[in-house]
């Protein structure tokens, strides 16, 4: 499998199919909005291919020495066939250095059988738990790591300074187990 990567246009439709079928409507940004953003130096927004078939895409912001991966999706047909893991691999030799951080739903009790599957994925592929919270779009998330440890003064600075000051969202410490919030 040798993947091709492509900046994603307004005009991808197969992108923003598989966007819209991956994201929930309120834990989407617009598309038209997300590629404009990727015009920036800090925001990118690429797709992958194996020969003309398009494997999924990924959403990131870059700055100081972490990468934020927002959305990142591989096709229903795709999944569990490696894509994912090539994909990640892909970034990683963009960015060597940096520490990639992602939030993936978090559920206490009721975990969906999608959302253990969402974090065992990213568990096989060097991502670590870091013990945080984030409460962003109305959603609780859990924050994980890979390629370095987390920090959440850094990590909210990077969120402030990318979007100039308007996200400033809620990180915790996660409880231990079995105590009370």
């Amino acid at each position: 499998m040798e993947l091709k990567v492509r900046k994603v246009k307004l005009k991808s439709k197969d992108v923003k199919a598989i966007y819209f079928d991956s994201f929930p409507p309120n834990g989407r940004l617009p598309f038209c909005m997300m590629v404009v953003m990727s015009k920036l130096w800090n925001t990118k927004f690429l797709s992958f291919y194996d020969n003309d078939k398009l494997c999924g895409f990924i959403y990131f912001a870059v700055q100081f020495k972490q990468v934020f991966l927002m959305f990142f999706a591989v096709d229903k047909e795709l999944r569990s066939k490696g894509y994912g893991r090539e994909i990640l691999n892909e970034l990683k030799k963009l960015y060597p250095m940096k520490k990639m951080i992602v939030t993936i739903e978090y559920g206490n009790t009721d975990k969906t059988k999608e959302q253990e599957r969402r974090k065992r994925f990213y568990l096989n592929n060097d991502f670590k738990e870091t013990g945080y919270l984030i409460r962003m779009g109305g959603v609780e998330q859990e924050i994980l790591v890979r390629n370095g440890q987390f920090s959440k003064v850094k990590f909210r600075a990077f969120l402030a300074l990318y979007s100039n000051g308007i996200l400033w969202p809620k990180i915790w410490k996660k409880y231990d187990v079995g105590k009370v919030r």
